[in-house]
């Protein structure tokens, strides 16, 4: 009984703390609409703010808590609220991307301030005071404030919301803000005031919580998972539920770790219980439609065959390149391009013609890595299809509840998965299933070797790049063709109107298993070639946070293009890691660019697509057959001296980015540029930029039209 009392106390302070964290979340979401994934991180970046005034510093802990609570979470939950406004507005996927992207940022951030190889533990509070003895149940001091604020924040924010006129404001501003307008009421000040508070409590439950586990930065922002879980069982929108979830969640994580036995398969169940739970939640609990729609309809592109064949031969090109003039162990880094690709891909009929958003793509790569490394130990060929089907049936499993799931609701479920894998799943040890001996990574790593085919063997890293090469450019081709078919127009009829879809006799059950297993089937190729590129690969590489970035910079890049794959895989493998090949120094910083850049996209800077963007500036040269023969001409001359080696990778890298600089600079100049008179009055500003002599112009031609 004493032991059960124990493990009782320790649950209800993490009860208290998911609580004043996932009430947080509440109010942020019912006031302006957004679901802040980084709510966990700013609790993070909150207690390490916290270590580093009072422990590193040597502040006070009363002005150190000041400081925390009173400026920096204030002025925090301002700047966010004043970078999310232009976003409201907006779908669901598009207001997640921003979050997400700042989830990102902070936890790179966090890194590139504070060593991730450092210890740094906080003290509890009143740690030199005697506990509190209830029976034979013992309080610590740090416990029972735990639980008094968690208290007082729930009646604070019940006086709030039901008995003030800004809480009127915040609960109105949810059903209609130009209304609230109409009123009197100011809408900008109720999301402000959600936000700052909303911050307070992250920063709360952060500084709370960061002295009974350790301060690294992913494992403080994943503890949201289990206030993801606490505001699900409110529906996003109850707070006295919430804490009820709170309660269970807290509970059922501290029993766990007191009763569940001892056994090598079960320490990690523990850990994953909140995201499981979160899992179930979203599957039982009931969820009314998300307010507006949860993706903003754009227009797919239609990709020609011709031209993505074309394509598809450019990447085999610049494989070969790649194992060319690279040196062995650059390419072990760069040649992750086309692995990288093609888990992008994936992205492409899931989220660009399907509409769904999923967290869990990387965490797919991975289990297609580790069933390639299962069966093609020897190097079959087959293991690859056999990684590419284990993939898919793991996404279709995902799928079935996908069918209830949409916007906010999918994104968690999706998220919740990649947790449950990271950690229970992958760090599980070797386990046999009906005679037969399974291993996913073996608490360790797995080692992959390249396939025998027809003979060959693909057994050095340049080979594996050209093959890796050749794998994105077929499956590129596959996304295409899948474009122009039946099934490709009904997925895209789907993400329009899934009520219209099944009224006309479409199976949103077939068309979401499919493109999900299918989305993950091509994630999973991606991480077999990922690990045989790296020749050995570990569970902690396949990762949620991990994942992120490859999600952001997809984003970016136009989720509809085909070129999208390529796109983010060269991003993230071609210039972000050469930055950090040259500057060692600089990983932490990078880090941070893919959480910028999404945060810029949903602010609106690349609102159309950077691949979208790109064409427009390079469709002129590639009309051009002089410039594209003179940029041949100039790309096999600096080949040529490279592989003579003459000059080194990265000269010959730099003269092929100038060279293609340079011819479109020459395009650009020898265009002629369309005559104004071309472009009616009203439409200038719309079909090109306006201009300051613009306004001249127009005032002449209104009076004299008068």
């Amino acid at each position: 009984m004493d032991k059960f009392l124990t493990f009782g106390i320790v649950g209800l302070t993490l009860a208290s703390i998911y609580a004043i964290i996932g009430s947080g979340l509440v109010v942020t979401y019912t006031t302006t609409g957004v679901f802040n994934f980084a709510h966990g991180a700013t609790g993070m970046m909150a207690a390490f703010s916290y270590w580093q005034l009072t422990v590193d510093w040597g502040l006070p802990v009363w002005l150190g808590i000041l400081i925390v609570l009173f400026v920096l979470a204030p002025g925090f939950g301002l700047l966010v609220e004043k970078a999310l406004r232009p976003v409201q507005s907006l779908g669901d996927a598009e207001k997640l991307v921003m979050t997400i992207a700042l989830l990102s940022a902070l936890i790179a951030l966090s890194r590139w301030i504070w060593d991730p190889n450092v210890s740094r533990s906080l003290p509890a509070f009143f740690a030199d005071k005697s506990s509190i003895h209830l029976g034979s149940a013992t309080v610590s001091w740090h416990q029972g404030v735990t639980m008094i604020i968690a208290i007082a924040v729930a009646i604070g924010l019940r006086v709030l919301m039901f008995n003030t006129r800004i809480g009127t404001e915040m609960r109105a501003t949810v059903d209609d803000r130009s209304l609230v307008g109409l009123t009197g009421a100011d809408p900008v000040r109720a999301n402000r005031v959600a936000w700052v508070l909303g911050t307070e409590l992250a920063a709360i439950g952060g500084v709370l919580i960061a002295s009974s586990v350790a301060l690294d930065a992913m494992q403080l922002s994943l503890l949201i998972v289990s206030a993801y879980t606490a505001a699900i069982f409110g529906r996003l929108k109850n707070l006295p539920m919430t804490f009820v979830g709170a309660i269970v969640v807290g509970c059922l994580e501290s029993y766990l770790a007191g009763y569940l036995p001892q056994n090598p398969y079960l320490p990690g169940l523990r850990l994953a219980a909140p995201a499981l739970l979160l899992f179930a939640a979203l599957l039982i609990f009931p969820h009314g439609r998300l307010r507006g729609r949860a993706y903003r309809l754009t227009k797919v592109p239609l990709p020609t065959i011709r031209g993505t064949v074309i394509f598809g031969a450019v990447i085999i090109a610049f494989g070969v390149v790649l194992a060319t003039v690279l040196t062995e162990s650059d390419l072990i880094s760069f040649g992750l391009i086309f692995p990288m690709s093609i888990i992008a891909l994936s992205f492409v009929p899931l989220a660009g013609y399907a509409g769904q958003i999923s967290l869990c793509q990387l965490s797919m790569a991975g289990i297609g890595a580790a069933a390639c490394a299962y069966f093609g130990g020897q190097g079959q060929w087959w293991a690859l299809i056999a990684a590419i089907v284990v993939a898919a049936v793991f996404g279709a499993v995902v799928a079935i509840p996908a069918l209830r799931l949409s916007g906010v609701y999918l994104a968690l479920g999706t998220a919740a998965f990649a947790v449950i894998l990271d950690r229970w799943i992958f760090t599980m040890p070797s386990f046999s299933v009906f005679g037969v001996d399974i291993t996913i990574f073996d608490q360790g790593s797995v080692n992959l070797v390249g396939p025998n085919l027809f003979g060959f063997h693909i057994d050095s890293t340049a080979k594996v790049t050209i093959f890796s090469a050749v794998c994105l450019a077929l499956a590129t081709l596959v996304v295409a063709s899948l474009r122009h078919s039946r099934f490709g127009r009904q997925l895209i009829a789907q993400r329009d109107s899934e009520a219209a879809y099944a009224t006309l006799g479409g199976n949103l059950l077939l068309a979401k298993v499919m493109v999900f297993a299918l989305g993950a089937g091509i994630a999973g190729l991606g991480g077999a070639l990922y690990g045989m590129q790296l020749q050995s690969v570990t569970a902690d590489q396949f990762n949620f946070v991990a994942g992120l970035p490859i999600f952001l910079i997809a984003v970016i890049g136009g989720l509809g293009a085909v070129g999208d794959g390529f796109f983010t895989g060269t991003m993230l493998a071609g210039p972000f890691a050469a930055v950090v090949a040259l500057w060692p120094g600089t990983a932490d910083l990078v880090a941070v660019v893919p959480g910028l850049l999404g945060i810029a996209f949903a602010g609106g800077i690349i609102s159309q697509g950077a691949i979208a963007t790109m064409r427009k500036d390079w469709d002129p040269v590639f009309r051009n057959r002089t410039a594209v023969v003179a940029y041949v001409a100039i790309f096999v001359v600096a080949w040529l001296l490279r592989l003579n080696d003459v000059i080194n990778g990265y000269v010959f890298f730099g003269i092929a980015a100038l060279g293609g600089l340079a011819v479109q600079g020459f395009v650009s100049m020898r265009q002629k540029p369309s005559a104004d008179a071309e472009i009616p009055v009203e439409w200038w500003g719309i079909e090109r930029d306006w201009q300051p002599e613009d306004e001249e112009v127009l005032n002449r031609a209104v009076t004299t039209r008068g």
